[in-house]
């Protein structure tokens, strides 16, 4: 197979990050590979996650990868320094949106919802404390939305219940913009609209980690000279059903953004 984009996550939200690849770069090839089986990461232990984290990257480098995505917040968070190290090729990482959120914020309320374990690493408090603004900043553990996603369920009072709970809280007027830290969130835009009006600003990182792919592979020559449509390659640890559903999320997040 020719070289490709290799994309890693811990189950199905980094389909967003790979859609958002494809519609930047159409005719690049793409391999994603999503570790359902494993899934949550966010509640694992940080050598655990590094572990998953290394296997994976290392099976997408060794079958031809020219760059691997770690489409996975928690992953990145826990495991990005480690394969750096490790890995020749560029190995590029997720990071929340806490930036423009608060270069945006007028004084109310920043949410970040992310994994026990993106929230509780250095590499994230740290983000925070050198991007301090005038907004506060609330921590929102969100696991069990991650577990909802991987299920398929994106909609529904399921999940509008879950969300509205573990927000209980805060007081929702004073909330001013919503960071979504983990790439399963991404599906969930729709419904944090509806739970905060459409007033609320939502902010995720998958455009920054697209552009700086487009920047490495560019500095790097490593842009494809195909002049057509690129391949696309779902994969997962837990069963060809995933892959499926993998698909079919793929192609609802498009019809999202529409």
């Amino acid at each position: 197979m020719e070289s490709f984009i290799g994309v890693f996550d811990s189950g199905m939200g980094g389909v967003t990050v790979l859609a958002d690849l494809v519609e930047a770069m159409p005719c690049e090839n793409y391999i994603f590979y999503g570790d359902s089986i494993n899934a949550p990461y966010g509640i694992k232990s940080q050598n655990d996650i590094i572990a998953l984290t290394d296997k994976a990257v290392e099976d997408l480098i060794d079958r031809g990868a020219k760059v691997v995505v770690v489409a996975c917040n928690t992953a990145t968070s826990a495991a990005i320094n480690y394969l750096r190290d490790k890995y020749p090729i560029p190995i590029i990482g997720m990071e929340p949106a806490i930036k423009p959120a608060l270069k945006d914020n007028v004084g109310g309320h920043i949410a970040v919802m992310a994994t026990p374990m993106t929230l509780k690493l250095d590499k994230f408090n740290s983000l925070i404390d050198r991007l301090k603004g005038k907004g506060k900043v609330l921590k929102i553990s969100s696991p069990k939305l991650v577990t909802l996603v991987e299920k398929g369920v994106i909609s529904g009072n399921e999940i509008e219940s879950y969300i509205m709970e573990i927000f209980s809280d805060y007081d929702a007027e004073k909330m001013e913009s919503i960071v979504l830290g983990c790439t399963h969130f991404l599906y969930l835009k729709r419904v944090l609209m509806n739970i905060f009006g459409e007033g609320i600003k939502i902010y995720d990182g998958n455009i920054g980690t697209v552009n700086r792919v487009k920047q490495i592979l560019m500095e790097k020559s490593l842009v494809t000279d195909n002049q057509t449509k690129g391949s696309i390659r779902i994969e997962n640890s837990l069963s060809d059903d995933m892959v499926k559903q993998s698909f079919e999320l793929f192609n609802k997040y498009q019809e999202l953004k529409r």
